[in-house]
């Protein structure tokens, strides 16, 4: 009678350790906040960072591609290495605002997350084309409000264009969540 309710309890606390898709949230974050750890430390890391800056080159094909996006809505503009200079305005664009931690953050959960790494690799490949696509056009509409509306431009770049980065990167995870999870079925 013990050893039942000792496996009933153990079976709880199973569940309880694992979310609704039977997944251990425990090794999710272990996992997680491990591989964001050894990222993040690639990018900070002097001999890695002296023979190649994936941030620095990731910034310059961010600013290059905005640029062009602004040059197609008529917004006379140009630009250095991490500056894109509109009529007024100036973006430098960084760490953190060039979609390169949007795109570790999301890819980090991706890998983390249980699934086939066949899943993975698309879930990653996806979410790094959707997350560049709006941001991308989340820096050009920042240049825009920079140069139409000079007066909100801070509000719109802290709380607006974050909160939009923010969202889209955990509804694309979402999504790689329900993708993840899908089975095939064969109906016979």
């Amino acid at each position: 009678m013990a050893s039942k309710r000792n496996k009933r309890i153990k079976g709880n606390q199973d569940t309880k350790e694992r979310g609704a898709a039977g997944i251990s949230i425990r090794r999710f974050a272990v996992t997680y906040v491990l591989l964001m750890g050894v990222f993040f430390s690639l990018l900070v890391f002097s001999p890695l960072k002296d023979r190649f800056d994936i941030n620095d080159a990731y910034t310059k094909a961010v600013v290059f591609l905005t640029s062009k996006v602004l040059g197609l809505t008529g917004i006379p503009c140009t630009h250095t290495g991490s500056i894109i200079n509109v009529p007024g305005i100036a973006l430098d664009v960084r760490f953190g605002c060039n979609g390169l931690e949007a795109v570790m953050i999301y890819s980090v959960a991706v890998v983390a997350f249980p699934g086939t790494w066949k899943k993975k690799a698309l879930g990653i490949l996806a979410g790094f084309l959707l997350l560049q696509v709006i941001n991308i056009l989340r820096i050009a509409a920042l240049a825009y409000s920079g140069v139409h509306f000079k007066n909100l431009f801070e509000y719109i770049h802290i709380y607006v264009a974050q909160g939009i980065m923010i969202a889209v990167s955990l509804a694309i995870f979402f999504a790689y969540i329900n993708y993840a999870q899908s089975h095939k079925t064969v109906s016979t």
